[in-house]
């Protein structure tokens, strides 16, 4: 038998993209889809004119600025040269700050024990001491007989906080025993130091073994340290066992290493042949 015959199915109208979110767009015939005039109110329309005066405005400088020379500023910078403002005018150069302020507005103070054996010698060098320290370092300086010390302070006058240091360093050599016209040289010339070391360091002696050493490092009449002094432009103190050296880095060296030799038992002679070789 014959199937019946079924006429196809009708085809159904597609759906436009806006019938999801419009669908009385979608649904209306081309005729009623009339385009009308977008109207904004004066709030919005004042807002859009302003976003679009700083959008202009900022493409506008950056189009402007030139990145050469920033990268010309940058490397003035670290150059250490004198760079300007952007708008032209020089750049703010600060004074340097004075011990006073470094010190936010406190004194700095630094003490020196003074030994019993240095009183006379302290009370008779006084002005010696006094007038380097408070006319060319412009600190004060006090002796204070109840703690026994002489007492340093930096004042308003003061330029630099390093030279409280260096005083203490000057007075403390005082007290191990140079002269005040040596230690002046610490204040002077940079680079000076004092070493300090003791004789039973180098050799371990006792009794008549050490002062026989310590009467080998001075001489007779005290010709063997003035001979170790002269030839490497130190100064040294004997103090019981102790020798203090004052010199360089580098003579120090030299004149600790004749010491020890005269220690160690090595006749004056052979080490001033030595001194003469490192002085020539």
């Amino acid at each position: 038998p014959a199937l019946p015959t079924s006429s196809p199915p009708s085809p159904r109208p597609l759906l436009s993209f806006f019938s999801c979110f419009q669908p009385s767009l979608a649904s209306s015939s081309p005729a009623d889809q009339v385009t009308r005039p977008r109207t904004t109110s004066p709030q919005t329309a004042d807002f859009l004119s302003l976003s679009l005066s700083s959008t202009m405005a900022a493409s506008s400088s950056a189009i402007d600025e030139d990145p050469l020379s920033e990268m010309e500023e940058e490397e003035a910078g670290r150059a250490g040269k004198r760079v300007r403002a952007p708008d032209g005018s020089a750049a703010p150069s600060f004074p340097p700050l004075s011990a006073h302020e470094a010190a936010g507005a406190t004194p700095q103070m630094r003490r020196v024990a003074v030994p019993p054996h240095r009183y006379t010698p302290l009370r008779k060098d006084w002005m010696q001491l006094y007038t380097p320290i408070v006319e060319q370092l412009k600190l004060d300086v006090r002796m204070n007989p109840r703690k026994r010390c002489v007492e340093i302070k930096t004042s308003q006058h003061t330029e630099d906080i390093d030279v409280l240091q260096k005083a203490a360093d000057f007075l403390k050599a005082y007290m191990l025993g140079f002269a005040a016209a040596d230690c002046v040289a610490i204040l002077r010339v940079e680079d000076l130091y004092v070493e300090s070391f003791q004789v039973t360091d180098v050799k371990m002696l006792k009794g008549d073994h050490l002062a026989r050493a310590i009467g080998r490092i001075a001489g007779k009449d005290g010709k063997a340290k003035y001979a170790i002094e002269n030839a490497t432009r130190t100064r040294i103190v004997l103090a019981e066992n102790k020798v203090h050296i004052l010199g360089s880095f580098a003579r120090i060296k030299v004149a600790r290493d004749a010491v020890c030799n005269l220690v160690l038992g090595s006749p004056i002679s052979k080490v001033q042949t030595n001194l003469r070789t490192v002085s020539a």
